[in-house]
């Protein structure tokens, strides 16, 4: 059994030799490292040279998905191994995860994802989708409490810090390059709840995440390409009978997505998102067929129960107390 380390990077040197650091250290060590350079200018490409990286040169910022594809294709190992530039990894973070998706034949594992510099503050664990086109990284922003330590199965790994087995990119395609950033883990995880293919929480897995390192959380290209990719996600993989029924909670989840970006002062970006977004909807949706409206049906009414568990077990985002409130999602 082999791994391939797959690292995107714009910038941002020292926040990859963190990482770097952490891989050098891995009890399970990846047999290869590769570095695809989104157009970097401070250095980064060369830094993970002069440490035994293979660096793949995009030629410009190609966005997160065109270089994590650019990485998979040029991989070796039977395990590829995704993971941010500002990400850093507990020394025994492959060793676990590919000991608990072995044992229990998963096509993917992540681990808890903590802030940067804390001991017990979620950055993520997995990624939950309402019937609304949202999803949440459940547990983002959270005290780190049991309910976040329960190994899952799960369908939707987030991007930050995952190991897949390489044959699932001949099962289900790679990452849609047409999300660029942002919501690609979510689009590829609806392939995998169609095809089947389950992956694995496994909290025992610890990381570390910088956040938003790139652009920052509400920076306006953050926010376009979230609005337009929320809209994606819809217009790719909602049949049209479920689309019009959920046409009340699809337009509930973006207008109170779009609430949070006009109080963060990003207005302005997301009406840009969510034009381009319906703008190109036709040729999105006829790039893949959509997700048989069953399997659709019963993995977004779960994951709308579940998103609604946690948030009552731990307190509830503002957003998601009104998501429910005005949709009756997530009630047994």
């Amino acid at each position: 059994m082999s791994i391939s380390a797959i690292v995107p990077v714009w910038n941002g040197r020292p926040l990859l030799e963190r990482l770097l650091d952490t891989l050098e250290a891995q009890t399970l060590p990846a047999a290869e490292w590769l570095v695809v350079d989104n157009g970097s200018t401070d250095g980064a490409p060369e830094a993970a040279r002069a440490r035994g990286a293979r660096v793949l040169s995009m030629g410009h910022n190609a966005g997160f998905a065109e270089a994590v594809n650019r990485g998979i294709s040029e991989s070796r190992g039977d395990w590829v191994a995704v993971l941010n530039s500002d990400v850093e990894l507990a020394p025994d973070y492959f060793a676990r995860l590919t000991a608990a998706a072995e044992s229990r034949s998963a096509w993917f594992a992540t681990g808890k994802i903590l802030v940067a510099g804390s001991t017990d503050q979620i950055d993520g664990t997995f990624d939950a989708l309402s019937r609304g086109g949202t999803a949440w990284r459940v547990g983002s922003g959270r005290q780190d409490r049991p309910a976040f330590s329960v190994e899952r199965q799960i369908w939707s790994p987030p991007f930050t810090a995952v190991l897949l087995r390489s044959e699932l990119f001949g099962r289900i395609g790679q990452l849609e390059a047409a999300f660029e950033s942002y919501l690609e883990d979510v689009e590829f995880g609806l392939r995998c709840a169609s095809s089947g293919l389950a992956g694995l929480y496994v909290p025992g897995a610890l990381a570390w995440h910088q956040g938003s390192a790139a652009l920052g959380r509400w920076h306006p290209e953050t926010t376009r390409r979230m609005a337009r990719n929320q809209i994606f996600l819809v217009a790719r993989h909602y049949p049209r009978r479920l689309f019009w029924r959920w046409l009340w909670p699809i337009a509930i989840a973006q207008l109170l997505w779009g609430g949070l970006a006009f109080r963060h002062g990003a207005v302005f970006p997301w009406l840009r998102g969510i034009a381009q977004g319906l703008r190109r909807s036709s040729a999105v949706r006829a790039a893949r067929p959509p997700v048989d409206p069953g399997i659709l049906e019963g993995l977004l009414r779960s994951n709308e129960q579940l998103i609604r568990d946690l948030q009552t077990a731990t307190g509830f985002d503002s957003y998601w107390k009104l998501y429910f409130l005005l949709t009756g999602g997530g009630t047994k």
